[in-house]
């Protein structure tokens, strides 16, 4: 058939089909499908199916005059990787960087510009590591998180804009930043002399949180896992995976379009989880910040009892983990959130709009069996006061477990009204079991 016969439509759901290195190649062959080739609709398409743009931007998020040009220049800034390496990492961010300008925007204006080849190899030549593919292609997009702080070890840097997040319970607080390239030359130097494990010059730190609890994650840039430090990595450099390693790709693996190290999958599930409202963001004292605490189930329990609703769930945390202690090896805080519903709560067949609790019973569990069973008065010392349809009571407290996996569960004693002027006879709140285990992904 002569190619002049074919009318330009036709020619156009022709290329459709085609990806865009064969519309590239089909651009070579005369001056009508080239002028094809060209048609930024065509372009549009592929921008929006590979890269999901629907304006033409280049890798920085800056415009330009075409969809075309747009294609072309990430191609050329990311010629030297694997391009579904490269679609993957951005699905990775952009996922992250959405839900983070919706939810909290303060902290998506932390992330800095992505990193040059020239800062990489910057970095790869003082730290004398060579860094997995995937984690390149990372910071290629975004170098981390931006303080206001040069010295990441002041107690106030960071804030509560960790894009990790973190928890809190007693007097120990934590939130995790990810680190730019400068400064994971400056606490891998730093962390690597102060530890005494010259040796382990594989590793690198790439996220912490330096608030009142430090948490350090290191990568390993050998076999690409993430490591998270525990109690005794100041005493012996002790560290455990916070990625299963079966999942982790080898970084010297020839399909390079299949390499996926820990950073990458770490990132990926987090982004996920917040995207499907497993953990959310907490606000307490006008501060908001993203909360490790799982708020759907199967990892958190919900009950409601007399009209008292108790929402309850557990994190691991590995910085108190003590891997040589097999009676206290893992250790976890749990999070309480109690409130009253609107139509309050019954007593002698009249409602009432307030009560008080008084007392608690908890069972801890470590596989099935009973470790731990108290009884005592208030929560962290408080005696909290419910009013219908008010605000959740939040408290938090630990424990240790010799096991990785256990549970919780348990009762509150609330009476109608208040401790000082009850309105009718004390009653039982269950407090429904929730998991208490070592997770797949440490965060």
């Amino acid at each position: 058939m002569e190619l002049e016969s074919v009318g330009d439509l036709a020619l156009h759901v022709i290329l459709t089909k085609l990806g865009p290195e064969d519309v590239g190649r089909v651009a070579c062959v005369n001056r009508k499908l080239r002028l094809s080739a060209a048609e930024d609709t065509l372009w549009s398409r592929f921008c929006s199916q590979e890269l999901d743009l629907s304006a033409p931007l280049d890798p920085h998020g800056d415009p330009l005059p075409s969809f075309k040009a747009a294609y072309q220049k990430w191609r050329d800034a990311f010629c030297m990787y694997p391009w579904p390496l490269v679609r993957r990492v951005k699905r990775c961010w952009d996922g992250l960087q959405g839900w983070l300008l919706t939810n909290f925007p303060e902290a998506a204006a932390t992330l800095r510009k992505g990193a040059s080849e020239a800062d990489i190899q910057e970095l790869e030549s003082v730290l004398r590591v060579k860094l997995p593919l995937p984690t390149r292609i990372l910071y290629r997009f975004h170098d981390g998180q931006d303080f206001a702080d040069s010295d990441f070890t002041s107690s106030t840097l960071g804030g509560s804009l960790g894009i990790i997040g973190g928890y809190s319970f007693y007097n120990h607080l934590v939130n995790v930043n990810l680190l730019p390239l400068k400064l994971v030359i400056l606490e891998t130097n730093h962390i690597i002399r102060h530890l005494g494990f010259s040796s382990r010059s594989n590793y690198v730190v790439v996220a912490a949180s330096c608030t009142s609890g430090e948490k350090l994650f290191f990568l390993n840039c050998i076999d690409g896992q993430l490591h998270v430090g525990t109690r005794n990595l100041p005493i012996d450099g002790e560290m455990m995976p916070c990625v299963p390693n079966a999942l982790i790709s080898s970084v010297h693996d020839r399909n390079a379009d299949l390499q996926q190290d820990a950073m990458l999958l770490w990132l990926e599930e987090h982004g996920r989880r917040l995207q499907s409202g497993m953990i959310k963001l907490r606000e307490g004292g006008g501060i908001r910040s993203i909360c490790q605490f799982p708020e759907e189930p199967p990892l958190c329990s919900t009950a409601i009892t007399n009209g008292v609703r108790i929402r309850s769930s557990a994190v691991f945390v590995p910085e108190f983990a003590d891997l040589q202690n097999e009676s206290e090896k893992y250790f976890f805080s749990y999070s309480i959130r109690m409130s009253l519903v609107p139509e309050g709560c019954m007593s002698n067949g009249l409602p009432y709009d307030f009560c008080q609790l008084n007392w608690r019973h908890w069972i801890i569990r470590a596989n099935d069996a009973v470790v731990s069973d108290v009884n005592g008065e208030a929560v962290i010392g408080k005696f909290p006061l419910l009013h219908s349809g008010g605000k959740e009571f939040v408290y938090e407290s630990c424990t240790s477990l010799g096991s990785p996996r256990g549970s919780i569960e348990g009762t509150f004693t609330f009476v109608p009204g208040r401790l000082a002027d009850p309105k009718g006879g004390p009653f039982s709140v269950q407090v429904a079991q929730f998991p208490v285990e070592l997770p797949d992904y440490v965060f």
